[in-house]
């Protein structure tokens, strides 16, 4: 009677033929930590300075409103200071949009160059990866050919 094969040492021969490089996932995963962690700056660094950007945007609204609310002399007086808020309002919203508008472009541009200098990175990596595998690889069946005879 045939005895039959132990399919755990099958296994275990097999995928000791072909090793797996548990330092290569390492690095992966750091990088793109390192990635996450410089994107977040990008974005929190952004937030900031858009927090800061509508403080100073309420403080100088609520300081032309306050202007604004004062007792006049004559009703005309309330009717010009109205378009005075308004027209200065107008003034400080193209002004404050255009900032944000740079704020944002800024978030862009740290965006794109980050993925840049990532998507260079990854390509090195893959490239030493796929060299390192089809090498060990190229071993292992030479490795299994010799023994095979």
């Amino acid at each position: 009677m045939a005895k039959a094969q132990d399919i755990n040492t099958i296994m275990k021969d097999f995928m000791g033929a072909f090793p797996v490089d548990t330092k290569a996932m390492e690095d992966v995963f750091k990088n793109q930590a390192a990635l996450s962690e410089k994107l977040s700056g990008v974005a929190l660094d952004a937030a900031d300075k858009s927090a800061e950007l509508s403080s100073k945007w309420t403080k100088e609204t609520l300081a032309k409103m306050s202007e604004m609310t004062k007792a006049k002399s004559e009703p005309a007086d309330y009717a010009k200071a109205m378009t005075d808020f308004a027209s200065a309002n107008a003034e400080s919203a193209a002004e404050h949009m255009a900032a944000f508008a740079e704020i944002a472009k800024k978030v862009q541009m740290d965006t794109v160059e980050l993925m840049m200098a990532a998507g260079k990175d990854m390509q090195e990596d893959t490239a030493k990866a796929v060299k390192k595998a089809t090498d060990d690889m190229t071993a292992a069946a030479k490795k299994a050919s010799t023994t095979a005879k």
